[in-house]
C-alpha cells in the first residue's frame, strides 16, 4: 500500500471508518473513496457491484456495519444478521470481482464463544456456543471472517480479518437504546452530573471484565497490518489488559466529576463474563496501541462536551 493506492474505505462515517480515513490521511494517502449510504447502499447487489466496477479500487476496508450494545441486538436480531450478512456479503464478492488487492474485513472480539480461555487466542474461534445477547451479530461476522478466509483459499486473493476488542472514541454512538456501554456510561454520567442526580443505574452486576481500546489506536492498527506484505490470516486487535463494569463507571464517574452514588441492576444481563484479546501475533508484528483507558476516556468526553453543547448529540 503506497500514497497513490486507490484506497475504499466502507462505512467512512462511522467511528471506525472516519478514524481509518484520517490514520490514512496521516500517511499521506491521497486517493481515499468514500460513499454516504444515500449514495450507495451495500446491502444491495447490484450497487454494490456496479460501484466496484466503476471505481475499481486497490485496497478495501470493510468497516461498514450496523452495530449496537446488548439491548439494540436483543432487540433488533433480525436486521442485524440480515444488513451485517448482506453488506459484507456484497463488498466482498465484488472485491474479489474486480481483482482487489488487498481487503481488510473488520469483524469484532464478540465472534468468540461465551466461556472462552482467557486471554482469547484466534484460534479459539468456533470452540464453543456464543454469547446469546449478541448471537445473530457475532454468527454475521463469523460469516465475514469465514468468507475471506476461504475466498484466500480457493481464489488466492489477499483478504485479512481483525477482530477488534471493545472499541470507543470519536464519532462513537451515545444513544442510551443503542450505545456500547461505555459512551452510554459516559454519556450517563454527564447528565446525571448536569440535574445532580442522585446515582447512576448501572446494567448488571459490575463484574465482567471488558478490554477496551481507543479508535485511533483501532485505525493504526489497521493500516499497519495492510501495509505489511507479509500480514495474512486473522488478528487479534486489543490493549492486552481489561477493567471490571464497576471499575470502568468509577474511572468515568471521576473523569466526568460525578460525585453521587453507583447502583447496580442485577436484573440486567451481564452478557459474557470475560472478554480479553490475546494480542500477540500484532504484537510479535511491532505494533502496540499508545493511549491508556484514562486519556482516551477524557478526550473522548472532551469530544462528547463539544458535540453536546453544539447540539449534535
Amino acid at each position: 500500500m503506497n500514497s497513490n493506492s486507490k484506497i475504499y474505505v466502507a462505512g467512512h462515517k462511522g467511528m471506525v471508518g472516519s478514524s481509518l480515513v484520517k490514520a490514512l490521511q496521516k500517511r499521506g494517502c491521497n486517493n481515499i473513496i468514500t460513499r454516504t449510504l444515500d449514495e450507495l447502499d451495500l446491502s444491495r447487489q447490484k450497487e454494490t457491484e456496479d460501484f466496484f466496477r466503476s471505481e475499481n479500487p486497490d485496497i478495501v476496508f470493510l468497516a461498514a456495519a450496523k452495530v449496537g450494545g446488548i439491548a439494540a441486538n436483543n432487540t433488533y436480531p433480525a436486521e442485524f444478521i440480515y444488513d451485517n450478512l448482506a453488506i459484507q456479503t456484497n463488498v466482498i464478492h465484488a472485491a474479489y470481482q474486480v481483482g482487489v488487492k488487498r481487503l481488510l474485513f473488520l469483524g469484532s472480539s464478540c465472534i468468540y464463544p461465551r466461556d472462552c480461555p482467557q486471554p482469547i487466542k484466534e484460534k479459539y474461534l468456533l470452540t464453543g456456543p456464543l454469547e446469546k445477547t449478541n448471537e445473530a451479530y457475532a454468527i454475521a461476522k463469523i460469516a465475514g471472517m469465514e468468507m475471506c478466509k476461504h475466498y484466500h483459499a480457493q481464489y488466492g486473493v489477499d483478504f485479512l480479518s481483525v477482530m477488534p476488542t471493545n472499541l470507543y472514541g470519536e464519532n462513537d454512538n451515545f444513544n442510551l437504546e443503542t450505545a456500547h456501554v461505555l459512551p452510554a456510561l459516559l454519556r450517563k454520567f454527564h447528565e446525571a452530573k448536569m440535574t445532580s442526580s442522585p446515582y447512576v443505574e448501572i446494567w448488571g452486576t459490575g463484574s465482567p471484565r471488558r478490554e477496551f481500546l481507543h479508535v485511533t489506536d483501532m485505525a493504526d492498527a489497521c493500516v499497519y497490518v495492510m501495509e505489511n506484505p507479509e500480514s495474512n490470516g486473522v488478528y487479534n486487535i486489543g490493549c492486552g489488559n481489561d477493567v471490571t463494569i464497576r471499575e470502568l463507571a468509577e474511572l468515568i464517574s471521576q473523569i466526568v466529576g460525578y460525585k453521587g452514588e453507583l447502583r447496580f441492576d442485577h436484573t440486567k444481563p451481564d452478557g459474557t463474563p470475560r472478554k480479553l484479546l490475546d494480542i500477540s501475533r500484532i504484537s510479535q508484528m511491532g505494533w502496540n496501541p499508545s493511549i491508556t483507558l484514562k486519556d482516551g476516556i477524557t478526550k473522548t468526553y472532551e469530544w462528547y462536551l463539544t458535540r453536546h453543547e453544539t447540539g449534535s448529540q
